[in-house]
């Protein structure tokens, strides 16, 4: 009949900030390491909805620390859809469009060829997993060249070249990253220099060894090994659950 239709994002008012803002700007009120697993999990969530739940699903194609918004008790919200695209459906695999988004969070496969993915986000989201695990920024100049980005950084302490393609299923994911947590990282003396100082300690060694091994996962230069979205929810529904204190590396 001619009519065209456009589509929207409908989100409730948000009482705190982006997490860029309150990560560079309250410095003095860091967030737990709880607080921080619940917000990628909240994150997590989001995009599993939008991959698989959403119809026609969507991929976000800008997800970044200042698209995160905060709200009561820290729940986030995935913000900003103008960059979004509908993604692939039946048995197309990817989408191809002008490349845009964020420096230090674009996946290298699309930042080279514009090829879309699913895949494309959880690169994104394994940077901001990053992000909540160090405090620091996917993108700091001010650093050496080899540590201007946060991927870059990691991939000195952490080793992507092994052929990472096991199952993250319910019935094995916990098993599974653990086993890949030896295998990806190199030494885990290194783990306790790459937290956020901002902890104090307070974290915990298994918890950081895992978190950091589904954000290994998540950055993976080959789309293809990165987990889905459900499989990283599920991880992360684990690692919010637990309350941890002081790390025993930094108990007096």
């Amino acid at each position: 009949d001619g009519k065209s239709f456009e589509l929207l994002t409908i989100t409730k008012f948000l009482t705190l900030l982006c997490i860029l803002i309150y990560f560079r700007c309250f410095t003095e009120r860091a967030l737990n390491w709880n607080t921080r697993m619940e917000i990628a999990l909240g994150v997590a969530k989001g995009l599993e909805y939008l991959h698989d739940k959403a119809n026609p699903p969507v991929i976000h194609r800008d997800l970044k620390d200042s698209n995160i918004l905060l709200g009561q008790d820290y729940h986030p919200k995935l913000s900003d859809f103008g960059l979004a695209k509908l993604g692939p459906v039946g048995e197309n695999s990817h989408i191809t469009t002008r490349i845009v988004g964020t420096y230090g969070y674009c996946a290298p496969e699309y930042a080279s060829t514009g090829r879309l993915t699913f895949k494309s986000d959880i690169y994104s989201f394994g940077v901001l997993l990053l992000e909540l695990i160090t405090g620091r920024k996917a993108i700091d100049f001010t650093l050496p060249a080899e540590e201007h980005t946060l991927v870059n950084w990691v991939h000195i302490n952490i080793s992507l070249s092994l052929p990472l393609s096991l199952s993250l299923s319910p019935t094995n994911i916990f098993w599974i990253m653990f086993l890949q947590a030896r295998l990806l990282l190199k030494d885990p003396r290194k783990f306790p220099h790459m937290v956020d100082p901002q902890l104090q300690g307070r974290y915990p060694t298994s918890g950081l060894n895992r978190a950091l091994a589904l954000a290994a996962l998540c950055v993976q230069q080959v789309a293809t090994k990165r987990p889905p979205m459900r499989e990283v929810v599920a991880a992360l529904s684990r690692l919010a659950s637990q309350t941890y204190g002081r790390a025993p590396s930094q108990q007096n």
